[in-house]
């Protein structure tokens, strides 16, 4: 057998104090029947079982730092019978097992095992129960047992140079040999007794004990250790260093270390190249001046991965508060994690280093001389703000492998949908794997469950060479309990290694300061908060090129309300204001055309703060905008509450390239969902038919992505997604809100969804819709939006352009479910053309009337659009292009200054600029097959498009 987790007299303390789980008999081996009763009734303060119809265990067993080590059994979420309890009435349920069968055991896994890990939980897995502090249960196997009184089990005691330490152990089933061993030395032993009691003197270094005890064949052994206190070692520390990691540029067998900790007294470096055993060589140094820590690493070896820990000690911490905390570097860019990481795999993260064994908690990977990502576009011009078209993506469930790989290989599903921006969902260090990301843990670190720092940059680079910027959401009002920052000044009353911020905090607020609070709140006006931030917003920028951030819950960054008080929380707040222009200013200070972007869905008077700084300057923030109820009224057949003015800037009072609207997000109910739900009837005409919503959808993008001004679609709107935001992991939906961040199913691809003649159409015609936005100048003009009713119409026009050009545009559109005659109310007479005919064919004259079907739209221009528009002109009659079709490439049969090819979505795929002539031949090569149309426009501005097809 092997370390105790936590000794024989806790647990049992535990089982009397909280009457939760019995085991029949006391004390067993793993070739004993076991009953294991829990009572569901007894509170825990963390979780809770409510009335369930059944009750399943989820166990393992292991070793004692690890009870879930050798094997678990049960299927989270599933009703399969597996680990199913007997209810035996009145809250109580009861299995029986012999843990080396149940377990499936070999023989020596069955004679070293020690621990038996557990959670109960309902068949859907939505409700759990836990331990008291949110632990698993933890119950010892074995029926020789060991107890170390003093110091506690895996504790680290504090001494001073020369000071000692008292050891006393005891242990069940008659007298046992102890031996206890410090540094790998034995030190002392004792034979025969059922006590033991030792007193190591005159300490001088530090210590890791071992005491072994030995009852017949049976070995059970206790750790703990022993910190000396190396004083403080004052000296100024080198100029222009960072908090975290500081690499040599010259000398990669050296790195220093900076650790800002006030109020700690001393900190150790400890970590692979130390042995995780430090010496006061690794104490670090403090600097007089700053009081931040530091210390030259030296020894080390260039591209050889190193692990390390701060060991940050407060010899007299306040009330709750302990004196050590092992921890990682707060200002890690990768992080490895005992929780997390065997769940990784290897196609996701080749080669990922081991986690250190011995170690808890996370540790910090540290690498000197690591080669620099070769860039291969390194001059991206971002998208004009007004023509954005941003696909908001969360890597988990966007496809079977959840990772970055998945939207690599994607991208021509990207640029099919003609969307020219891509907002991840955030992809720092969180907490657990499959997780929307917004339990941040490490601001600073990619999480590895969606692949390596290359790889990302893969696709950063990739969408830039296909005109795609990437925008992140960053979660920096709060942070979890794993970080750094939280546990180095956490209250920790039961001693567990987690906890919440301190009064001594200099990060966090103890009590949230907003009524929207998750995690631990960060105080922004403290001056390391603000560090600590833009030392995040610079690493992003600068070592991923990414071109923007939307900042998540912005209503969080103040000091001036409570957790309670929402009319605080939801009014003006000058102190955010400016602490989030600061942001923004640091932000453009990288990067002149960086993207910022606040979800704040708050007062116009705030808002328009942030939306007007600095609009002079080309800058401006800018703000999501939601109107997800309204275009949902829309989609399900009601014109109640389906005015969707606020889509447009002029409703909010800032300019139109400031408001990202939506009416999808990640937060929202499914459009689809609700459509198929609770959508209106009329006779054969039923909103709740699935193609019948799906068309409706097309419609929806014509009302929502021709508005002037930046974009947003969540992602998979554009096929129709009508799995619930609340669907569980097993496909049933939740009648609560517990299944909302579950991991979704992947219908779109294991359906083959863009194979499906209704779900393509959505696609095919956001797609379109998308090329217009962004393409024609005349979207980023005027517009009017009359809504309110179930034939809302927009105006789109732009009086800058010339008359020539595509300068006015009439939506129309019918949300009934009957047919519907619709003024389309031209501003002018004469021919207005249908934008969604791609060959520019089909017009109508002016009129007052047209009929549209329920659940449609027309789109109507008084000119062809600029990019597929056949000229008039001379050229018309002797433009030609050959051979066509063609293989590679294509010559042309008049003289010419410009040469353009789009697809057949409008979207443009090559450029060619200079004085072409008969003899020039145009290259293809690399487009795939299908069709194209090529335009050309001479030297007197003439121009005429024609179709060619590549095969």
């Amino acid at each position: 057998m092997k370390t105790n987790l936590l000794s024989f007299l806790f647990i049992i303390a535990s089982w009397l104090g909280f009457a939760q789980i019995t085991t029949s008999p006391s004390a067993f081996n793993t070739t004993d029947a076991v009953t294991i009763t829990v009572d569901i009734t007894s509170a825990t303060g963390c979780n809770s079982l409510n009335n369930p119809s059944k009750v399943y265990m989820h166990s393992g067993i292991g070793s004692d730092s690890n009870p879930w080590e050798y094997n678990v059994v049960g299927n989270w979420g599933k009703d399969d019978g597996i680990g199913e309890m007997t209810n035996n009435g009145n809250g109580i349920w009861s299995i029986t097992i012999t843990p080396k069968t149940y377990f499936s055991l070999t023989d020596a896994q069955a004679s070293s095992a020690s621990k038996m890990g557990m959670v109960f939980r309902n068949p859907e897995g939505n409700q759990e129960l836990k331990a008291s502090g949110c632990n698993d249960f933890s119950i010892n196997v074995g029926t020789f047992q060991v107890t170390l009184n003093s110091p506690s089990e895996n504790s680290t005691t504090i001494v001073n140079s020369g000071g000692n330490l008292s050891i006393t152990a005891s242990n069940t089933n008659g007298n046992a040999n102890y031996s206890l061993a410090s540094n790998g030395s034995t030190i002392n032993t004792s034979t025969n007794t059922s006590a033991y009691s030792y007193t190591h003197s005159n300490i001088t270094t530090n210590q890791n004990y071992t005491l072994t005890v030995t009852q017949g064949t049976e070995t059970v052994s206790k750790s703990f250790s022993v910190l000396i206190n190396p004083g403080t070692i004052a000296q100024a520390m080198p100029s222009g260093l960072e908090n975290g990691i500081n690499y040599n540029d010259s000398d990669a067998s050296k790195a220093t270390l900076v650790l800002d900790a006030p109020l700690k007294d001393f900190v150790y470096v400890v970590g692979s190249f130390n042995n995780w055993q430090p010496s006061s060589a690794y104490a670090m140094k403090k600097d007089p001046s700053s009081g931040k820590f530091w210390l030259e690493l030296t020894g080390l070896t260039s591209q050889k991965i190193e692990t390390y820990q701060y060991w940050v000690v407060d010899e007299t911490p306040i009330a709750n508060s302990p004196a050590l905390v092992k921890t990682a570097d707060p200002f890690s860019t990768l992080v490895l994690s005992p929780f997390d990481d065997s769940e990784i795999s290897s196609e996701t993260y080749p080669n990922l280093p081991q986690y250190p064994a011995g170690q808890e908690r996370e540790v910090t990977v540290l690498q000197t001389g690591k080669s620099d990502y070769n860039w291969t576009v390194t001059n991206f011009e971002k998208p004009k703000k007004e023509d954005l078209v941003i696909y908001e993506v969360l890597i988990r469930d966007f496809d079977k492998d959840r990772n970055i790989q998945d939207l690599i290989d994607r991208i021509d599903y990207f640029k099919g949908l003609n969307v020219n921006a891509i907002q991840l969902m955030p992809i720092m260090e969180f907490e657990g794997n499959e997780s929307w990301g917004y339990n941040t843990a490490f601001h600073m670190a990619l999480d590895k469950f969606y692949g390596t720092e290359d790889k990302v940059k893969e696709f950063v680079d990739l969408c830039h060479k296909n005109g795609i910027a990437v925008i992140l959401d960053v979660a920096l009002n709060h942070a979890y309990g794993r970080n750094p920052m939280v546990r180095m000044w956490m209250k920790d009353a039961d001693g567990d290694g987690w906890g919440d911020p301190s009064a001594e905090n200099p990060y966090f607020n103890e009590e949230a300061k907003h009524s929207y609070s998750v995690g631990s709140d960060f105080n922004h006006q403290q001056d390391r908060t603000q560090y600590y931030v833009e030392r995040v917003v610079k690493h992003w920028v600068t070592e991923f090129n990414i071109d923007g951030f939307r900042w998540d819950l912005t209503k969080g960054f103040t000091q001036n309300c409570s957790s309670s008080d929402d009319n605080c929380t939801n009014s003006y707040q000058q102190d955010r204001v400016d602490i989030l222009k600061q942001y923004a200013d640091y932000s453009w200070s990288l990067d002149a055309s960086h993207y910022v972007i606040f979800e704040h869905l708050g007062q116009d008077n705030e808002e328009q703060q942030w939306a007007n700084y600095k609009d002079e300057d080309g800058k401006g923030i800018m703000m999501w905008g939601k109107m997800t109820g309204s275009y949902n009224q829309l989609t399900m057949g009601y014109a109640s509450d389906s005015n969707f003015n606020r889509m447009g800037h002029e409703a909010h009072g800032f300019d139109s390239k400031r408001l990202v609207g939506y009416a999808e997000s990640h937060d929202e109910e499914r459009l689809m969902y609700k459509n198929l739900q609770y959508g209106a009837s009329s006779g054969a005409y039923n909103v709740k038919d699935l193609n019948t919503a799906l068309q409706r959808m097309e419609a929806l993008g014509a009302i929502t992505l021709t508005i002037p001004g930046p974009k947003m679609i969540w992602h998979f709107g554009e096929l129709g997604m009508n799995n619930s935001i609340f669907t569980c992991t097993d496909g049933t939906v939740s009648s609560d809100d517990s299944c909302k961040l579950s991991t979704k199913p992947q219908p779109q691809w294991d359906d083959n969804w863009l194979g499906n003649t209704a779900r393509k159409s959505v696609y095919d015609t956001w797609s379109h819709l998308n090329a217009l936005k962004i393409n024609e100048a005349v979207f980023e003009g005027d517009y009017t939006i009359t809504s309110g009713d179930l034939t809302p119409r927009i105006r789109v026009w732009n009086s800058d352009l010339p008359a020539t050009e595509l300068t006015d545009v009439v939506i129309i559109s019918n949300f009934d479910t009957t047919s519907k005659t619709v003024n389309p109310d031209f501003p002018t007479n004469g021919t207005w053309y249908d934008l969604m005919d791609d060959t520019g064919s089909t017009s109508i004259s002016a009129t007052n009337a047209i009929t549209l079907q329920p659940g449609t739209f027309k789109i109507y221009g008084n000119n062809l659009p600029k990019s597929l528009s056949v000229d008039d002109a001379p050229l018309k009659d002797v433009f030609s292009i050959y051979p066509n079709p063609t293989k590679t490439s294509f010559k042309i049969n008049v003289e010419a200054t410009q040469l353009s090819i789009f697809d057949i979505t409008g979207k443009l795929v090559k450029d060619f600029k200079g004085s072409f002539n008969t003899s020039n031949s145009f290259n293809m090569s690399q487009l795939k097959s299908g069709l194209y149309l090529v335009r050309i426009i001479n030297a007197r501005g003439q121009q005429n498009t024609s179709k060619l097809i590549k095969i």
